[in-house]
């Protein structure tokens, strides 16, 4: 299953037209975010890396969880992968995999766009959702500027994309901190 929902919290029901949702006296905004952020074991070690900041956008966004390479068609577990210097995504045995994460990329626009979303938070340095940097092809461990498929396909569908580590750049943080109040 290539994407699971998180459990809906206080201003979190299902998305009605626009990709907003009722409740709460109010409407939520959808925001997408990176799947294995959520909670979802999807990384290519079939791991989660839950985020509790990203967790707590759920009480004031409607988050709409999705794993572009999953939904590329990739299994989990699956050899890890790094975006290259030409733009291909490739496992360090070289097979190439960048046709699953351009479909995993068109998923993901393809949701944005049916809920409405303007903003999603991706998992860093990910070939698919890296925002800003990516690791550079050559399985070293060595990063470079850049951005992964999907979060490149996000911002050219004019979706703001940042990481979970970038929140503080929308003036979100943790329930009770002081940036809390900002709106998404």
């Amino acid at each position: 299953m290539s994407e699971q929902a998180a459990p809906p919290g206080p201003a979190q029901t299902a998305p009605g037209p626009g990709g907003q949702a009722s409740g709460g006296g109010g409407r939520a905004p959808a925001l997408l975010v990176s799947a294995c952020l959520v909670g979802v074991a999807c990384t290519h070690r079939a791991e989660a890396r839950t985020h509790p900041a990203v967790v707590a956008l759920g009480e004031s966004a409607v988050l709409i969880p999705v794993c572009p390479e999953v939904a590329g068609g990739l299994p989990t577990p699956r050899p890890a992968a790094e975006r290259t210097a030409d733009g291909r995504v490739r496992t360090a045995d070289g097979r190439d995999l960048t046709d699953f994460y351009g479909r995993g990329a068109a998923h993901a626009v393809a949701v944005a766009r049916a809920a409405g979303v303007t903003r999603a938070v991706l998992k860093a340095r990910s070939p698919s959702c890296g925002s800003r940097q990516v690791y550079d092809g050559t399985h070293s461990g060595v990063l470079v500027a850049g951005e992964g498929v999907a979060a490149a396909a996000l911002r050219a569908a004019g979706v703001a994309v940042v990481s979970e580590e970038e929140l503080d750049d929308w003036g979100v943080g943790l329930p009770g901190e002081a940036a809390r109040g900002a709106s998404l």
